[in-house]
């Protein structure tokens, strides 16, 4: 069988915002939105990113896409390398790559018509003209579902599916390779999700396009993903295919989260792992293991050394010190709990 053939790969890639400047420009620190982020995106895949809000996940979309600049790191699409490309070179680049926002209702100028939406990329990237861009806008609006005398409707008039549908449609005008999904049916009713789901795998299947799709729903992110990477404060703590995760989780964050995802059997009891305290502050991140202080499983090593994502056999990545060395001492008792899911 052959290997996947990596489109996108990120090394080190870090995003660290200063904060508290005093009145003569002195820093004060830092939050660590993204830190050293390294993992690769196989052409026609879909990775899922997981993770907590305010975990990173949709800033390391953005700086995939250079939306926005990294403080440090490697981002090397399709062979090249785009971390130092200029604003001449990544206008051709973005071509290639494309953004679907989360907020439906935000993500769309409210004075131009669907029409002028779509065509844009078209128009800027000379892939048409005259009769030909509405030629084309109307065969991405029926792509995605939708007629195409929609093009002459403005946002408003559509509803919150159909508006994210718009949104679909114009980052496939462009004809990408890759597409960042940030999180794009978060703002959606259940029933609206599942067609969205549905319509970005659809599509996926006939263009043979790269996902990047952003949740925080796992079970969103099962049905869709091939693999999956799970985020804490700015890094990835592990990384592997959708079944082995979901069916056999390493990290201790890993278990506690899919711990917490509600089962279709009423009569089936789910083991809880209730996690202690809070998210600790990203400009003050904890030594050692960043999520050794909630981890019912830390030992002495987890509060002094820093683990780094390890491939431990069967394309599965932890960054956990307990699954990459032997115990040295026994485990704090976690504190669980089994209850009954709706």
């Amino acid at each position: 069988m052959a290997e996947p053939t990596p489109l996108l790969t990120t090394v080190g890639l870090t995003k660290h915002f200063t904060v508290n400047k005093s009145r003569w420009g002195k820093e004060i620190g830092q939050v660590r939105a993204v830190d050293g982020v390294s993992l690769t995106v196989h052409s026609g895949e879909t990775l899922g990113v997981v993770g907590e809000s305010g975990c990173g996940k949709t800033t390391l979309g953005r700086l995939i896409l250079r939306l926005i600049e990294p403080s440090a790191g490697q981002i090397n699409f399709a062979g090249a390398d785009i971390s130092n490309m200029t604003g001449a070179q990544m206008r051709a680049m973005r071509r290639k790559m494309q953004i679907i926002f989360q907020d439906p209702y935000s993500s769309l100028n409210p004075r131009m018509t669907v029409h002028k939406i779509i065509a844009q990329g078209i128009v800027t990237h000379r892939l048409a003209k005259g009769k030909a861009v509405g030629e084309r806008v109307a065969q991405l609006l029926e792509m995605v579902g939708l007629p195409a005398n929609a093009a002459h409707r403005y946002p408003h008039e559509f509803s919150g599916g159909q508006r994210q549908r718009i949104g679909i449609a114009r980052a496939l005008a462009v004809e990408p390779e890759f597409i960042v999904a940030d999180e794009p049916v978060s703002a959606l009713d259940v029933s609206v999700q599942a067609q969205i789901v549905n319509l970005l795998q659809d599509i996926q299947s006939e263009m043979g396009l790269t996902f990047l799709f952003i949740a925080h729903d796992l079970s969103v992110v099962r049905h869709i993903s091939d693999r999956v990477a799970v985020m804490y404060l700015g890094r990835i703590v592990e990384l592997a295919s959708k079944e082995a995760l979901y069916n056999d989780p390493s990290h201790p964050y890993t278990r506690a989260l899919l711990s917490a995802v509600p089962v279709t059997n009423p009569k089936k009891r789910r083991e809880r792992i209730i996690l202690t305290g809070d998210v600790p502050n990203p400009a003050d991140i904890p030594s050692g293991c960043p999520f050794h202080p909630r981890c019912a499983e830390r030992q002495a090593q987890c509060e002094t050394t820093v683990p780094q994502l390890t491939d431990i056999g069967e394309g599965r990545q932890v960054a956990c010190l307990l699954r990459q060395t032997a115990p040295s001492s026994p485990p704090v008792k976690s504190r669980q709990t089994k209850d009954k899911q709706d």
